[in-house]
């Protein structure tokens, strides 16, 4: 399975090579998306929660993620994988890292504050050390790639319409917030993106990141 709509393009990746795929999403608006982009019958995508999925115990040869099962808490999150993955099944999944700055995240920080005390941040999944923690003892074989994402939008304009519109935790953030905390976001967004504007007009800007992948113990 492949959680998240925002794990959308590992979806296709992994049916163009000849799998058969289910992705899941809560949030069935996004889901529509996805299956608008998906145009392939070897993709299923359902409605539900990436840590209680209700699919069939032992049934799947991998789990991918792209940015998705960072957002799940954690625990319980590795223990619906370890149900799903047949044995020695892999998991494959990308998460974002921790940097001294984030325009994508900055300005939420900016405008309703730092997130609740949940126990866990996405960005943890970045850290080697928690990261072997929370997959062991289920998982072995554990492999960790680091790389920079670029960020790349022809103008403000086309990245707050992804901001607004496409990214699955910027959507949910603004629908979640009130009117004027709505404007306010999109303000401080601009402004912040304003710092990373080339001469062409482009805003354009670099994330770090982990590929990691692991073998579910037999």
């Amino acid at each position: 399975p492949v959680p998240h709509a925002r794990s959308t393009t590992a979806a296709l990746a992994a049916a163009a090579r000849g799998a058969q795929v289910t992705g899941v999403d809560y949030t069935p608006e996004l889901l529509a998306i996805a299956e608008r982009r998906g145009g392939t019958d070897a993709v299923t995508w359902r409605v539900g929660d990436a840590s209680d999925t209700g699919l069939p115990a032992g049934s799947f040869d991998a789990v991918v993620s792209n940015m998705g099962i960072i957002f799940v808490d954690p625990a319980a999150q590795v223990a619906e994988i370890s149900r799903l993955l047949k044995p020695v099944g892999v998991l494959a999944f990308s998460a974002w890292v921790r940097d001294t700055s984030n325009p994508f995240f900055d300005p939420v920080v900016a405008v309703l504050g730092p997130p609740a005390a949940s126990g866990f941040s996405p960005d943890q999944w970045g850290d080697a050390e928690l990261l072997g923690a929370r997959l062991d003892p289920g998982f072995a074989d554990i492999d960790i790639q680091h790389g920079r994402h670029r960020w790349e939008f022809e103008s403000i304009a086309a990245a707050l319409h992804f901001l607004r519109a496409e990214s699955p935790v910027h959507v949910e953030t603004f629908r979640r917030a009130d009117p004027a905390q709505r404007d306010r976001l999109a303000a401080e967004f601009e402004t912040t993106l304003q710092g990373h504007v080339e001469p062409s007009g482009a805003v354009a800007f670099t994330a770090p990141y982990v590929v990691v992948t692991a073998a579910s113990r037999a």
